[in-house]
């Protein structure tokens, strides 16, 4: 690995990667186990951290994400030692955002005020739905009480408190949703991540749908759903300022912000990935951590760090990832802090016959200063991407 003393903010991802269940529509890098050696596991994510803070001391960190898998499973007091360890290697920001993902499971609402205690001050809870019938298709453990108290323990411990729904699910109508998500609305959330349902090969969602045990909802509905959703929460306070997230004025997660903004990040912990400083103009290095999670614990132990692969990125390749990135925000792409960080305008990497048609079909909106996708073109961005990118 090499060393670069580059000073750069940098948000922080910690991987913890085991689970009770594993839900059928997940293909995160999650696992049951019967058994985690608490110590053993502990010790290797502060090696890694120490690790990766030894090639690269200068970064600052911004942010810290416990994600997972289910992160609320880790003991906090393992929680406490990263963040220490973290904030002694990289100079935290003095309002640095930590956020950790929780399920709504009595058990572990039970350690909200641990976590707190530990330094956690931003959680984000797996609600995934308010209705016990949705909760028990997508083999979510909890049911729709426990979601409710849950949120009122979250409250009562962080001031920033999110939460997840899932919609878009088989015979779900419009007014289906619109009664959930207002009932949703009315906690009166900072945040809302909201999310459609996808299939992912290799779930076993993805074999019951090929199957034929569900339908989801056609193209038509999925997209007065999405409207739907819009609608609702702009009205609410909440304006999407990412495809599928929501938030009050200064309420965005500053962590995810910075994948989208494409800032640098690091990743610790089994199948964790980051961008971090390069040499040179845009530069930068992508790293990869090994998936499972006994093989990475072998290799942190064994030399320090579970690195599966590290691969350097040019200016050009970094720029692309950061346009497709940044297009996904409702602000779009700052022009000028593009031309700054990359040495060339954003126009260079795109077809510009595309630009103009989409702009002129309402898809998105060019400017002086930013390139953004409209409320037409967000719902279709995966689409329009490989259009845009010349």
């Amino acid at each position: 690995m090499p060393t670069n003393k580059c000073a750069e903010n940098a948000a922080i991802y910690v991987h913890w990667p085991f689970c009770e269940k594993k839900c059928p529509y997940c293909d995160f890098n999650s696992h049951v186990r019967e058994r985690v050696d608490q110590t053993g596991w502990q010790q290797a994510m502060l090696q890694e951290i120490d690790t990766f803070a030894a090639h690269f001391p200068g970064l600052k960190a911004k942010s810290i994400f416990f994600g997972g898998g289910t992160p609320s499973l880790m003991p906090p007091e393992t929680t406490a030692m990263i963040i220490e360890r973290i904030n002694h290697h990289w100079a935290p920001e003095s309002d640095i955002e930590i956020t950790l993902e929780a399920n709504p499971s009595s058990v572990e609402a039970s350690r909200f005020s641990d976590y707190a205690q530990a330094g956690v001050n931003r959680v984000s809870v797996g609600i995934q739905s308010f209705k016990d019938t949705s909760l028990k298709f997508l083999g979510r453990l909890h049911n729709a009480h426990e979601a409710t108290k849950a949120l009122e323990v979250a409250r009562n411990n962080f001031d920033r408190v999110s939460f997840d729904l899932i919609y878009a699910l088989p015979d779900q109508s419009l007014e289906d949703w619109r009664t959930e998500l207002q009932h949703a609305l009315a906690y009166s959330p900072s945040h809302l991540s909201l999310y459609q349902l996808t299939i992912e090969e290799g779930t076993a969602f993805y074999h019951q749908f090929k199957r034929g045990k569900f339908i989801l909802p056609d193209e038509d509905l999925a997209a007065s759903l999405f409207e739907l959703t819009q609608e609702l929460t702009e009205r609410a306070g909440l304006p999407s300022y990412e495809t599928s997230n929501h938030a009050k004025a200064g309420q965005q997660s500053r962590h995810n912000l910075a994948y989208w903004q494409g800032e640098s990040y690091v990743g610790i912990g089994p199948g964790a990935h980051g961008r971090l400083p390069g040499f040179g103009v845009g530069a930068a290095y992508a790293h990869q951590q090994i998936k499972r999670p006994e093989d990475w614990l072998t290799a942190v132990n064994l030399a320090g760090c579970g690195l599966e692969s590290l691969t350097e990125i040019d200016r050009d390749e970094r720029a692309v990832e950061a346009i497709m990135m940044g297009l996904r925000l409702g602000e779009g792409i700052s022009l000028p802090a593009f031309n700054a960080r990359f040495g060339r305008p954003v126009s260079h990497y795109l077809d510009g016959n595309a630009v103009s048609d989409l702009e002129t079909d309402g898809y998105i909106c060019a400017s002086a200063n930013a390139l953004s996708i409209t409320p037409k073109g967000a719902p279709l961005l995966n689409f329009l991407l490989p259009k845009l990118i010349a």
